[in-house]
């Protein structure tokens, strides 16, 4: 098969494989698909920010399919979803801002510290 007739590109494979992995963990853990999809999709040639912004989109459609899920199944409390969405709101909110002005640098670090942070509070905690 020539190279004009290629359905997708090596790039493109490997960010559907990026979104198939983002959805099985974000469906799975209840969340947490972003964690592993900024290092993958800078692992397929996006930057840092790009890496970062890009994420949060993909996040969405995989949130809204567990959401309805577990809704379905009755796994939902209103009491604690409305006042933590307005906190999740005004939270990313600040954190668009922040990811503007934050140095490269900065966001990968305070990035890794927040995984790090979370998995030893997982381990921890159990």
């Amino acid at each position: 098969m020539s190279k004009t007739q290629q359905v997708f590109s090596k790039t493109q494979v490997q960010r559907i494989v990026c979104g198939a992995l983002v959805g099985l963990a974000n469906s799975l853990f209840g969340g947490g698909g972003g964690m592993i999809a900024v290092p993958l999709l800078k692992g397929t040639g996006l930057s840092e920010k790009e890496s970062h912004a890009t994420a949060i989109l993909v996040i969405l459609p995989v949130s809204l399919l567990s959401f309805f899920v577990y809704f379905v199944q009755g796994y939902f409390d209103a009491s604690v979803a409305v006042p933590a969405s307005i906190g999740v709101f005004f939270g990313g909110l600040l954190g668009a801002k922040a990811l503007q002005k934050l140095p490269v640098k900065w966001v990968g670090v305070t990035f890794a510290v927040l995984q790090a942070f979370a998995g030893a509070w997982l381990l921890l905690t159990r």
